[in-house]
């Protein structure tokens, strides 16, 4: 028998028809079921309606790669919502490895069988002048980099005691989600999703101490900004300038992201499929 007053939401790639295509026949399919679909797409399409509130959301499947991912996760942190991504082509570390079937996703939802997990998120504020300016929050990482054809001049201090002071690109703070994007790309370790710590990693950083380094989620991070101008991006999407003498203090968030997989999640099997990592001839295959 359908199930009634269940919602869920599509968190749709804005571009890739394939996700538009899919998400419309997955709307069909949970409607059967008696669930009502939304979508927070400005397109119009057939079976879901409009987003107009988060509050009695059960779900939201993500379609799209880790960038949708994230853009779903800006509008639901703060409720413990599970997010599942729907891999659609790319190998993301925040999607299933593999596209499940149809039918597979549909009997999941239905059964409320996903398991989720909270993410440690990271908190960010910037002051100027002895006030906040900005404040706000990162899944994957806070990056503080140049604007200019300049190094930025970057000062470190943790728990209100000075470590380090960098000419560099820049510097990178991940949690343990972001380890496996820009900060790896960057150099930095891989932190398996369930260790509570961040990744501090300086970018072609002209000194004699700049390697990556592991910090308690407890501590304080305070970059204090030295050169003319710089500039804050948090995941990528949220941007802030910066101007001499601001100070950006990194911190724990006090609200996490809920990342859901169909199956008990393996992390060592993601990083095997994302990298093709080679385990020929193992014999636990």
């Amino acid at each position: 028998m359908p199930i009634q007053n269940r919602q869920v939401l599509l968190v749709i790639h804005p571009t890739k028809k394939e996700a538009h295509d899919f998400a419309i026949e997955l709307a069909a399919a949970l409607t059967v079921q008696g669930i009502t679909v939304f979508t927070n797409s400005p397109l119009a399409l057939a079976g879901m309606a409009p987003l107009q509130s988060i509050e009695n959301l059960e779900a939201a499947i993500v379609l799209g790669g880790d960038g949708t991912i994230l853009r779903a996760a800006e509008l639901l942190r703060g409720h413990s919502i599970p997010i599942l991504g729907i891999n659609l082509g790319n190998v993301g570390f925040l999607a299933e490895v593999t596209q499940p079937p149809m039918a597979k996703i549909v009997e999941a939802i239905v059964a409320r069988e996903l398991k989720s997990e909270p993410r440690l998120t990271l908190h960010f504020e910037i002051v100027r002048a002895g006030e906040v300016l900005h404040s706000g929050w990162a899944l994957n990482e806070v990056t503080i980099d140049r604007n200019t054809d300049q190094m930025v001049q970057l000062f470190l201090q943790i728990d209100g005691r000075p470590l380090s002071r960098w000419g560099c690109d820049g510097v990178i703070c991940a949690t343990p989600t972001g380890s496996t994007a820009y900060a790896f790309s960057a150099g930095g370790p891989v932190m398996w999703p369930e260790v509570s710590a961040f990744v501090l990693l300086p970018l072609a950083a002209h000194a004699l101490f700049s390697r990556p380094m592991v910090v308690s989620p407890d501590s304080q991070i305070v970059i204090d900004v030295e050169s003319h101008q710089a500039h804050l991006s948090a995941d990528g999407m949220r941007r802030h300038p910066l101007e001499q003498n601001d100070r950006v203090v990194l911190t724990r968030d006090s609200q996490s992201v809920y990342l859901a997989h169909m199956e008990d999640a393996v992390f060592t099997d993601r990083l095997v499929a994302k990298f093709r990592l080679p385990i020929e001839g193992w014999r636990g295959e």
